[in-house]
Order: C-alpha cells, then sequence, then structure tokens
C-alpha cells in the first residue's frame, strides 16, 4: 500500500471514531398490501398505462405467442431480439429471432425492431418491472438498446408494494438489477418531454393469467 493511500485511510479512521452509532431506521410502514390479487393487478395496469406504456391485460397462457405475433404486427416488427432461454414457444414463426446467445453486437441490436423478454418481477404500487438478468430476461443491454420492449408479466409475479418487491429481490442483490417504470423519457428544463433517449421509447407489457410454462410449443 503506498503511503499516500494508508495516510488518508488512516485519516479516515480518526474521524470515524468520534462519529456517533446510527440511529435505528424506522420500520413502520407496510411490508404487505391489503388488496386481493384482482386488485394488486388492476393497480399494477393502471400504473403502468399512466406511465404511457400499453398493456395486454390478462392474456391467458396458451394464447400468449398469438398475442405476442399481433403485437409484432401491430409495430411492424420483423426482426425481434430475445434472451437465449426464452422458450420457443413464447415466439412468432414470421419473425426473424435473433437469439442473444452468443451475445449480439451492439450494431445487431441497433438493427433489431424490439426486444422480447420476461422479468423477475413487478411491483403494482409504482407500475414498476424489475429485470434482474435471470431467466427469460436476457442481460441489461438487451432490453435498453432496440426502441420497442414487449415485457411478459405472469400475473403472479406481481407484488403489491415496494417492499414486498425488495424482500423477494434479497436473494438477487447482486445481480445488475433494473427497475422499468415506464418507456424511456427525460424532460429539458422546459420540461418538453423525450421518449428514447436512455431505453426503449415503447414499452409493452403482457400480463398472463396461468402458467408460463403452458405457452410453451414442442
Amino acid at each position: 500500500m503506498s503511503n499516500a493511500r494508508a495516510d488518508i485511510l488512516s485519516h479516515i479512521r480518526k474521524i470515524l471514531t468520534d462519529t456517533p452509532a446510527a440511529e435505528p431506521i424506522p420500520r413502520g410502514y407496510r411490508p404487505h398490501s391489503d388488496f386481493d390479487r384482482s386488485a394488486i393487478q388492476k393497480e399494477f395496469v393502471d400504473n403502468v398505462r399512466d406511465y404511457r406504456a400499453e398493456v395486454c391485460a390478462e392474456v391467458l397462457a396458451p394464447h400468449l405467442p398469438t398475442a405476442i405475433a399481433k403485437i409484432c404486427r401491430d409495430h411492424t416488427v420483423r426482426r425481434l431480439a430475445v434472451p437465449g432461454d426464452l422458450p420457443l414457444g413464447w415466439l412468432p414463426e414470421e419473425i426473424e429471432i435473433l437469439r442473444d446467445s452468443p451475445p449480439l453486437t451492439s450494431d445487431e441490436l441497433d438493427h433489431c425492431d424490439g426486444v422480447l423478454t420476461g422479468c423477475r418481477l413487478a411491483i403494482a404500487q409504482t407500475g414498476t418491472l424489475v429485470l434482474d438478468g435471470g431467466a427469460r430476461q436476457g442481460r441489461r443491454a438487451l432490453s435498453l438498446v432496440p426502441d420497442l420492449h414487449i415485457c411478459v408479466v405472469g400475473a403472479d409475479q406481481i407484488v403489491g408494494l415496494v417492499p414486498e418487491a425488495l424482500a423477494q429481490l434479497e436473494q438477487y442483490a447482486r445481480n445488475p438489477i433494473t427497475f422499468v417504470s415506464g418507456p424511456s423519457a427525460t424532460s429539458d428544463i422546459e420540461l418538453s418531454r423525450v421518449e428514447g433517449v436512455h431505453g426503449p421509447r415503447t414499452l409493452i407489457v403482457l400480463v398472463v393469467e396461468g402458467a408460463l410454462d403452458s405457452a410453451r410449443t414442442e
């Protein structure tokens, strides 16, 4: 260790010796939603729409491929990027599918018309999707570069409140977690809204009823 670094760390330690103990963090907030499952799902859909995202609510799992194919037709999607482990049964036959395995280059992602992923969970209270790079989600760049993001959310993945989500995410804390609330948007000093600066300008959320594995085909 260099002398300069040792001196700096020694100085920091001396300063911290007189630091008072941290006060306990109040935990009086609600850890769980009081709503039933249908109300939680409705709250999620309403809040996602408030963020100017499109929502296809209550799609039955066996009809998921049909719903995805319709979205691709409506948005003129010809090339669709997907995670390497996305179930084959989710994918429209008439679309060129680019699996991110091996990883697609930035140029390849930029020339895709959209991306299709799942998610880790969703939060009704804030209308938020949570991605952590796990199953059916792919790496972070996959959902940030294409201009259209289609995200599949199982109805049983929706939690009511933020504390519920954080409790479930604790085991994935080392993953690159991304919270998505609506399409990418920012405002300048005059409050002029600009979309698509930091990620997809169009977000479409499919809320699926039933086991997602039942959407698979052999």
